[in-house]
Order: C-alpha cells, then sequence, then structure tokens
C-alpha cells in the first residue's frame, strides 16, 4: 500500500508541489496497486462502439489482465460482460464475430443470449438431460460490468462504486453541452494507434499542457501559438488546453469539412482538447471529434486507440474522402511527434535521485491537477 506521506508535496499548492515519484512509472507493484485503485474504482474507456456496428457484433477485449466482452444487443444497446462462462470458468470468445444470435462456450456447450441471460445447458442433468433442478439459469447469466458510452467510447466501471457517469462527468458533459449531438464515426481514414513505451500516466501528462507546443509542434504552433491557448483547470475530474486559435483544414479548393450543427459561435475559433481522468483524451472542434483511449498493457507500454467524428449528416463524396486523409494525417503527424518526449520521459524515471521534477505555476497547471488527482485516488 502506498504510503500517504508520499503524496505531501503533490497535494500542497503548485507553486511548491513536486510530481509522482518515479515507483508510479517504472514499480510493477506499484502499477499492480493503481490498477486495483485506480483503473478498476473509477470509469474507464476501454473501447469505441463503432467498433461493433450491428447487432450481433461481439468483441473481445483485455482490460488489465480482466477477460471482458462487448456485445451489441440492439441499435441502442451494447452490453459488456465478463468473457467468462459461469460453468467452468471458460473463455467464450477469442476473436471478433459477427451476426451472432448467442453466445456459445466452446467448453460444454451452455448457450447465452446477447442479453447474458443462460438459455441453454445441454445434458446438464445427464445425457439428454437438458435441465436439473439444483441449477438455475436465472442465476447463472453472464456478470455484468457497469457500463456506458459517451461520444462514442465504452465506458465501464469494475467496482460499480463510482457515481452514475452523469453524474460523475456533469461539469464536463455540461462544458460540452454543444457537442452533445449525433455523430458519425469517419470509416476508412479515421482511426489508428500507436503503441508507446511508456507508462500511461505520461501520455496523460504531455496531453495536458501545450508548454511543449513550440518545440515539439512547430508546424502546429505556425496556426496555433503557444500564446493562442489557456488552461483547463476547473474540475478535479479533468484537465487539459484549449485554443483561441482554431483554423479549419481545407483542401486546394477550400473545401472544409461542414460543421456540428447548432454550435455555440464561441466554437468558430475555439477548439479545447481534454483528458477525461484516468485515461480518455479528446479533442473538440467545430468540426471534427477524435478520441484517444489509452489501454495500459504494462507499467511501461501504453497503447494509444484513436478515433476521428464528423457530424452526423456527412455525406461520402471524393472531396470529403480527401479532406478525411488529409485531417488523419495531419494528426498522425503531431501524435507521432509526442512519441520522443513521452517515451524520454519514461527513460529519465530510472534516474535514482529525480524527486518527480517541479511544475512551472504558470504552464504546468493542468498537469498538476492529473498528478493531485492520482494522489486522492491512492490515499
Amino acid at each position: 500500500m502506498t504510503n500517504n506521506n508520499s503524496f505531501s508535496s503533490i497535494t500542497d499548492k503548485i507553486e511548491y508541489a513536486s510530481g509522482l515519484e518515479n515507483k508510479h512509472y517504472i514499480s510493477k507493484q506499484q502499477f499492480k496497486s493503481e490498477k486495483n485503485t485506480i483503473m478498476f474504482q473509477n470509469w474507464c474507456g476501454v473501447s469505441f462502439a463503432k467498433d461493433i456496428p450491428e447487432i450481433g457484433d461481439v468483441k473481445p477485449i483485455n482490460f488489465l489482465g480482466l477477460p471482458l466482452l462487448i456485445i451489441r444487443e440492439s441499435d441502442d444497446v451494447i452490453n459488456v460482460f465478463e468473457n467468462t462462462c459461469r460453468h467452468r470458468g471458460m473463455q467464450l470468445v477469442d476473436s471478433s464475430q459477427h451476426a451472432k444470435k448467442n453466445i456459445r462456450c466452446p467448453y460444454h456447450n451452455w448457450c447465452y443470449a446477447l442479453d447474458g441471460a443462460l438459455i441453454a445447458t445441454p445434458h446438464i442433468g445427464g445425457v439428454g438431460k437438458h435441465t436439473h433442478n439444483n441449477v438455475n439459469p436465472k442465476s447463472l447469466g453472464l456478470n455484468k460490468i457497469r457500463s456506458y458510452i459517451w461520444h462514442d467510447i465504452i465506458f465501464i466501471n469494475i467496482s460499480e462504486t463510482a457515481n452514475d457517469f452523469n453524474e460523475h462527468y456533469a461539469q464536463l458533459i455540461d462544458r460540452w453541452r454543444d457537442f452533445e449531438k449525433p455523430i458519425k464515426f469517419g470509416g476508412e481514414n479515421a482511426s489508428f494507434s500507436i503503441t508507446l513505451q511508456a507508462n500511461w500516466k505520461l501520455a496523460v501528462e504531455n496531453y495536458c499542457e501545450s508548454y511543449h507546443l513550440p518545440n515539439i509542434h512547430p508546424d502546429l504552433n505556425k496556426t496555433s501559438k503557444l500564446e493562442d491557448h489557456y488552461d483547463i483547470v476547473d474540475s478535479d475530474l479533468y484537465s487539459g488546453q484549449g485554443s483561441y486559435k482554431y483554423h479549419q483544414l481545407s483542401d486546394d479548393k477550400d473545401n472544409v469539412f461542414p460543421d456540428f450543427s447548432g454550435l455555440n459561435d464561441k466554437w468558430r475559433l475555439r477548439s479545447e482538447y481534454i483528458a477525461i481522468y484516468p485515461n480518455v483524451l479528446m479533442g473538440v472542434h467545430r468540426d471534427h471529434i477524435f478520441s484517444i483511449i489509452l489501454e495500459p498493457l504494462s507499467v511501461t507500454e501504453t497503447k494509444e486507440n484513436i478515433a476521428f467524428y464528423y457530424a452526423e449528416e456527412l455525406e461520402p463524396t471524393e472531396q470529403i474522402d480527401e479532406l478525411k486523409k488529409k485531417n488523419l494525417s495531419f494528426w498522425k503527424k503531431i501524435f507521432k511527434e509526442d512519441i520522443h518526449v513521452v517515451e524520454g520521459m519514461q527513460k529519465g524515471r530510472y534516474g535514482k535521485k529525480f524527486d518527480g521534477g517541479k511544475f512551472s505555476p504558470a504552464m504546468d497547471r493542468a498537469t498538476h491537477n492529473f498528478h493531485a488527482w492520482i494522489a486522492k485516488q491512492l490515499i
């Protein structure tokens, strides 16, 4: 268990604070502790609804060692269950499947409906006898995981102790109320993944701030300069940065993506980039949204799963397809520019005399906010 005293320098005012100790980035034991006290206790992003678009689509995932099964039951219902048969604990599904009417265990053929209900127990009472007085199917459905979908991100809460999602993130939902409307996954040329040799927290920390913009993203800094950015630190559940100088992507004929409908005029030149604690990063713009789900693979390895969304009414045309390619290429370049520094911070964390670092009171407020949240979770 983490010593509470180790967090005293984090929870103080930023002017006097230092960051998290090295063990939070390099210790396997600490990684295990954070899995249970942070990831399993809070709402975490694990996948995108766009990955199971049709009824009967099934996607197995492994979230920090926990085998999960994501199933689209209907157009409006997606369920998350443990990927574990209630009979002998067999893993039910080992690869994505489509058009499933039910889920059948490959071991003894116990069968589950898309809503997780146990609907068949072949030979449970002996050969040819498919029921038994001591086996109640109603109590043996798949173990359901609490879940919620927001902006196509599938969030789960393993412990089932977090506040209702809408209550938990009420402040952020209100902040981005203008974007609470149908969005559409961009399809081809609208997703990719990056694997970082770094702890997941370093990806969050880097995303929170714009301080690194001039040095790491020189091309982006030409159109949206460091001085055009502002900190977002109005909650202890998220933090990030915004820009007052968003420049819409256009092609050589000045075509642009259509805006989301009904946006407040403030979004004409504004964009925001927020880390939703613990593991989701999002960016909102007048004409597209991107989301990044951080998948911690180990204490020193993290996978970033990235998807882009546009207005629901966006019709596929040759011009739009080219704009999507250009937008994907633009952001992929930006995100890849961050790899070196995020992995560099991981390497630097093996410095035995490094004490967590010194925050800039002016430029690191969003990152300090995240450190303070981590500290509170572990205390």
